[in-house]
């Protein structure tokens, strides 16, 4: 894939903006496409002990290396409890860990090439009730793949107890290929082994339709 279609029809200079998600989402804002609200962009270790500050009045927020991969250094919350933030899974943080996972992010244990990192706070997106059924202590997320301008391939990532809350197929999350004329599910997988329920919800994926199928 990498090979054929991403560095034979992309030009190189273009590659920094991808790999970069805080670059990539400047340019999605610019082109009107919906991201989460930025709560937060943290660049040195001098600011992590404001990190207190920067997450007062929000409940539910998201952690994420700019340039991570696979889903690595990513913390979802989801509340808080008194002076814990709460996972997907039930499971309490303290403010002192998310700063130790800030700290590693700066560091770049995450980061492609193990350079030098920015942590993004960003809000946790609500989904559609659709995918209520679908998604195991965490949000999912659509890809549609566009060759040349025109969408190709898509596909559903579903978030699964072992995945925590993560829509990441590295982390145990299920894939699931969606037609492009119906919005509707082809096949799914989980770890490259085909599934036809979610293992958590034990719901059918062939019973889902996904909407504003056209918008998207």
């Amino acid at each position: 894939r990498n090979i054929h279609y991403i560095g034979q029809y992309n030009s190189r200079k273009n590659f920094p903006l991808v790999d970069d998600k805080l670059k990539t989402k400047k340019i999605a804002q610019k082109a009107g496409i919906a991201v989460p609200a930025m709560i937060a962009t943290i660049q040195n270790q001098s600011e992590v002990k404001n990190l207190e500050k920067i997450l007062e009045g929000h409940e539910g927020f998201v952690i994420k290396p700019a340039n991570g991969s696979a889903g690595k250094g990513i913390i979802v919350i989801v509340s808080r409890d008194g002076e814990f933030f709460v996972k997907p899974n039930g499971e309490r943080l303290s403010l002192n860990y998310l700063k130790k996972d800030i700290s590693s992010i700066l560091s770049g244990l995450y980061s492609l090439g193990g350079k030098y990192d920015v942590a993004m706070v960003e809000s946790l997106v609500e989904f559609d009730p659709v995918f209520d059924n679908y998604s195991y202590e965490g949000v999912p997320d659509i890809r549609v793949v566009v060759y040349r301008g025109f969408p190709v391939m898509a596909m559903l990532r579903c978030s699964t107890k072992e995945s925590d809350g993560k829509a990441n197929l590295h982390q145990g999350a299920v894939g699931v290929g969606i037609n492009l004329a119906t919005g509707r599910p082809i096949n799914a997988v989980q770890h490259d082994v085909p599934v036809s329920i979610h293992l958590d919800t034990k719901h059918d994926f062939s019973k889902l339709q996904i909407p504003h199928w056209e918008k998207l």
